[in-house]
């Protein structure tokens, strides 16, 4: 593989766990943060728009996990793929925190 196929794979990871939390929240009908929030990631958005946000988050996700090769039989894809997912959790979990309810 080449470099820019680990670069997917470590992408794919982002998004696709950024699809989580908007994705369920918006299908659940809460409002949540999203980009699309003012001020963007800090004011609430409707549960239209981040059921989107995570459908998009999603496709893209998929997108990059497709082009970055991602599969058991290339461990350092995997690897790569879930310090993507280990990175955006962290991150997402810091800026979150108390910022719902």
């Amino acid at each position: 593989m080449k470099w820019y196929h680990y670069i997917a794979c470590f992408f794919a990871g982002l998004f696709l766990i950024n699809t989580v939390p908007h994705f369920v929240h918006g299908v659940s009908g809460d409002s949540f943060p999203s980009p699309f929030a003012n001020p963007p990631g800090k004011g609430l958005s409707s549960p239209m728009v981040n059921t989107l946000w995570g459908l998009g988050n999603l496709f893209v996700g998929y997108i990059l996990f497709k082009v970055g090769k991602v599969s058991t039989e290339n461990k350092w894809s995997l690897l790569i793929f879930f310090a993507g997912v280990v990175c955006m959790s962290i991150m997402l979990s810091n800026a979150f925190v108390d910022k719902i309810h």
